[in-house]
């Protein structure tokens, strides 16, 4: 069910400032950029290794992580898990009685299927499982 370590979310306010900081400090790649209506973000990809980091920039005052952002500043979003079938995936922690975010997937970068497992059933870590069509 589950595959590997997928990425790391990271929350930002400025985008531009601190993908130039993984880049010109870190000596990352930047694999590109993605606007996700869906999720109201901005979102660069820098990979390390088989996972990547995804920076996240609010589109909206009204996204997700525009609120993270009011609550708790910049820093770790999520941690997002590599599953092969996402709704088996969601129906097993279901049936576990796992309290999700999402019953169903919805579509995050790249088109993935992506579902949130609420934080308070995870001790305060917000995991993301991502199904990919690669």
């Amino acid at each position: 069910m589950l595959e590997k370590i997928d990425h790391l979310g990271v929350a930002v306010k400025n985008l531009d400032a601190v993908r130039a900081f993984y880049m010109e400090k870190l000596m990352l790649p930047c694999e590109g950029e993605e606007i996700v209506p869906e999720q109201k973000v901005r979102v660069a990809f820098l990979p390390v290794g088989e996972t990547t980091i995804e920076l996240l920039e609010p589109t909206a005052p009204d996204s997700p992580v525009a609120k993270f952002l009011e609550q708790k500043g910049e820093g770790m979003h999520h941690v997002a898990i590599r599953v092969t079938n996402i709704e088996e995936a969601l129906a097993s922690l279901k049936a576990k009685g796992v309290r999700l975010i999402d019953e169903k997937p919805r579509i995050g970068a790249h088109g993935a299927k992506i579902a949130f497992v609420h934080p308070k059933e995870s001790h305060g870590v917000l995991i993301e499982l991502c199904e990919k069509s690669e």
